[in-house]
């Protein structure tokens, strides 16, 4: 099983940056995505972004432009930088572990998951 832990989350205005960092360890398969997620209160988890083990990136629409996902294999860390930031960004936001380079952004496609960090950006 693969271990996550979110950080980085706080609270921004509008047009501000912030930088989510999820530390990882366990993996032991060379083939692999991670992803980052979002959810509200009540409401259906989201993707957000994907990197694969060998550097492929997807994003979903509403954030293209604005957030860019990363990997440091070196600090085991997966990295995800939101420009810009909206009050509609505003959320809780996980990252996840799945086997396989599928690239997806669907949360049931993934296996592990950290405990969230809130973004809470303000207008």
């Amino acid at each position: 099983r693969v271990q996550l832990a979110e950080s980085g989350g706080g609270s921004v205005q509008g047009g501000g940056s912030l930088t989510l960092s999820c530390r990882y360890s366990g993996i032991t398969h060379d083939g692999y995505t991670m992803g980052w997620f979002r959810q509200g209160p009540g409401k259906e988890r989201l993707g957000v972004a994907a990197i694969t083990s060998g550097g492929f990136t997807a994003y979903t629409d509403s954030v293209k432009g604005r957030f860019t996902i990363s990997q440091d294999n070196a600090k085991n860390t997966l990295y995800l930088q939101m420009n810009n930031l909206k009050p509609d960004d505003t959320d809780m936001y996980y990252c996840a572990y799945r086997l396989g380079t599928l690239l997806i952004l669907v949360p049931a496609g993934y296996n592990d998951w950290g405990p969230g960090t809130q973004v809470t950006v303000s207008s």
